[in-house]
């Protein structure tokens, strides 16, 4: 199967630049374009949750993809040589157009796809060790790392409401309905009576 694939960013490019070069071409080569795959959407978005990844899946051995450049395969150097590698190992040929590229099952395509896996792995490597060093130098400069404590509860912003809380229970109201009346969680209004060590049942006394 040889597939034309042709992606655009947004809706107000058209495709019909890049399918008349690879109309132009297949011509030229004395190939049918069997498939066209085309999408609009933007080439940092994962290609798996692209149509570019339906494809990618389906693919066999013989197969060609044909494009007018790489770039229409991803916005990264990081991504590209994902998406070659991929082709490659299942024994799919990428032809881009613009660069001339043919990466099929020959020498110089294995070469390549030994160099685009290895140079996935460095990067891969590379991005856990930078993203290590910055994290100890935050914990060396004393910065707490993780998810503060409350995070998951509005960060804090019930403290704002503490003297209608206080109020609040003075005048006897529960938990539930100090939590419905100021639209927070019964669970947000528990972590701010145990931080301000209040038992939920309690009735506070307003001198």
């Amino acid at each position: 199967m040889n597939y034309g694939y042709i992606r655009v960013s947004t809706d107000k490019q058209s495709v019909s630049n890049q399918q008349f070069e690879i109309e132009t071409f297949c011509a030229r080569e004395q190939l049918n374009v069997d498939d066209w795959i085309e999408e609009t959407i933007s080439g940092t978005k994962d290609y798996e949750k692209r149509k570019l990844g339906g494809l990618l899946r389906q693919v066999r051995s013989g197969d060609l993809i044909i494009c007018a450049e790489l770039s229409r395969l991803g916005r990264s150097l990081f991504m590209i040589m994902e998406i070659l590698g991929h082709c490659m190992t299942v024994g799919c040929r990428v032809w881009s157009i613009k660069e001339g590229y043919r990466l099929g099952d020959d020498i110089q395509s294995k070469v390549m796809a030994f160099a685009f896996g290895l140079s996935a792995e460095i990067e891969r490597n590379l991005i856990s060790q930078r993203t290590k060093e910055a994290l100890a130098c935050r914990k060396a400069e004393g910065v707490r790392l993780g998810r503060p404590q409350g995070a998951l509860n509005h960060n804090y912003r019930i403290d704002g409401h503490s003297d209608e809380i206080r109020r609040m229970m003075a005048e006897g109201l529960c938990r539930t309905e100090i939590a419905r009346q100021l639209g927070f969680s019964t669970g947000t209004v528990d972590l701010w009576l145990s931080r301000n060590g209040i038992l939920a049942c309690e009735t506070l006394t307003i001198l």
